[in-house]
């Protein structure tokens, strides 16, 4: 069968887009109403293990497809931000840890989101590279809204903070890396090829630019939370003395 396009909002990538929603809700809902920690356990479990094997599989195929070694080092490492953050989030599910929860909420939610909307891919349903690609971001993004709506867990302002941080830290890193290797990893010597609003800005502008617009994003997504405690706060409940 002949490999067409990717064709961005697409049937496929719709439905990508609808199941990266309603999977993290139907889970949620299911281990809420049990209320076994045996099925709680399995799902995280499971979760964490098709993000695993999913990423193996992806290094596999590329390393069986690229040109070279050398360009493989260049282009495959798992050192884009959605890299790190696919094992940050399978930790955060194995441990149930709130560290690693609120960065991958942070990264996972505001980068990851960005990359299932407008993905830097080439090629649509059914290559095996749209289910690979689409598996490793939409399970960052199902992982970590399952953690918030079925376990229960919450960012906090100052995991809001430290994400950031680390985040910029990390991308200190890699521009390191990226002058060793002479790759673009987290595209910091140049922007990916996506139809994302957020590359409009020449190199290097972008990247403060981008810094910005990750921060104001961060606190975009804590939003619900803050709300949520002021609401809260208000009630004649938490007012009675």
């Amino acid at each position: 069968m002949p490999t067409s396009e990717f064709q961005f909002l697409g049937v496929p990538h719709v439905v990508v887009l609808a199941l990266t929603l309603t999977l993290p809700i139907a889970l949620s809902v299911l281990v809420r109403n049990a209320d076994s920690s045996v099925l709680t356990n399995v799902v995280c479990y499971l979760l964490a293990g098709i993000l695993i094997i999913n990423e193996i599989g992806g290094w596999i195929y590329r390393a069986a497809t690229v040109q070279s070694f050398s360009v493989f080092v260049r282009s495959c490492l798992p050192l884009h931000i959605c890299g790190v953050a696919l094992f940050v989030v399978v930790f955060a599910l194995l441990c149930r840890n709130q560290i690693l929860y609120e960065i991958g909420y942070f990264w996972g939610i505001v980068g990851t989101l960005n990359a299932i909307i407008t993905p830097q891919l080439w090629v649509d349903f059914p290559h095996y590279r749209f289910f690979q690609y689409f598996i490793v971001h939409g399970g960052i993004v199902v992982s970590v809204l399952f953690a918030t709506w079925g376990l229960r867990m919450r960012p906090t302002l100052k995991g809001l903070f430290r994400s950031f941080l680390l985040a910029n830290f990390y991308m200190v890193v890699i521009a390191g890396v990226n002058l060793l290797l002479k790759s673009n990893y987290m595209f910091i010597c140049e922007p990916p090829d996506t139809k994302s609003p957020f590359f409009f800005a020449p190199w290097p502008w972008y990247i403060p630019i981008l810094d910005g617009i990750a921060l104001v994003l961060f606190f975009a997504v804590y939003s619900p939370f803050l709300i949520g405690d002021w609401l809260r706060s208000l009630s004649p409940k938490n007012n009675h003395v």
